[in-house]
């Protein structure tokens, strides 16, 4: 049984090599199209210095675990093949793309990776919970490489699901204005009719017509004088009716 086991180990990793090296292998299009421009222009070099890092960490893991040669092998392959399509870039590639490319290099491979390994290293002793943790890294750096091109795909499926949510409500709501119109004549009628306004009858008004009139007869009119050359005061009449003495 374990004989069986350990073929089964051995099929399979040697499977997981070729897939790896296929993996690998599968940017040589993108460089070839460098190489035809003779400018990396349009191409970023985050997948190759990313694919380093990641084939680094594993060989690291692979030297605190025994068994692990299919580990060591592929990985090895792989930090090979991600060093010449880094160099590949760089020889093609613009200063800016240069510089930042370089910057990447040095965050990931000098700072992260020499941290993970003296960390490990001086903090944990035990070479099998050293051998855990770093797996545990490795783990969760591997997850969130392949993980990320969801990252394009999440926001268009939210984006769809949002987009027919909003066909929907308005397919159910997009009568709803006409309705409205309909009762708003009824409800303008009906505050119409409840409206009381208020009616004089004839009488009324010929009663106050003749006080205004009666008012306005007995009130005093200012008359406005001025002096004339021999120091009288001599009144100004303007607009005055007929029969008025001033």
């Amino acid at each position: 049984m374990a004989g069986f086991s350990v073929h089964w180990a051995f099929a399979f990793g040697l499977l997981g090599n070729i897939v790896s090296f296929m993996v690998f292998l599968s940017p040589i299009p993108t460089f070839y199209q460098i190489y035809k421009k003779k400018s990396s222009e349009g191409y970023q070099s985050i997948p190759y210095v990313v694919g380093l890092f990641s084939a680094m960490l594993w060989i690291y893991y692979a030297l605190l675990k025994s068994n692990t040669t299919f580990l060591i092998t592929i990985n090895s392959v792989g930090c090979f093949i991600q060093t010449i399509y880094i160099c590949f870039y760089l020889f093609y590639a613009t200063k800016n793309a240069r510089v930042q490319t370089l910057k990447l290099l040095v965050l990931l491979i000098v700072c992260g990776f020499g941290f993970i390994v003296l960390s490990t290293h001086f903090l944990v002793k035990a070479i099998s919970e050293r051998a855990i943790i770093v797996g545990w890294i490795c783990l969760i750096f591997s997850l969130c490489v392949f993980i990320a091109p969801l990252c394009i795909l999440i926001p268009n499926v939210l984006g769809f699901s949002f987009g027919v949510l909003q066909m929907l409500l308005y397919a159910k709501y997009k009568n709803a204005h006409k309705i409205n119109e309909q009762k708003l004549p009824k409800i303008q009628q009906h505050i119409i009719a409840n409206l009381e306004v208020p009616k004089f009858p004839s009488e009324k008004i010929m009663e106050i017509n003749v006080k205004f009139s009666a008012q306005s007869s007995t009130e005093e009119i200012p008359v406005a004088t001025k002096q004339n050359d021999n120091g009288d005061e001599a009144s100004q009449h303007q607009n005055l009716p007929k029969g008025t003495e001033v």
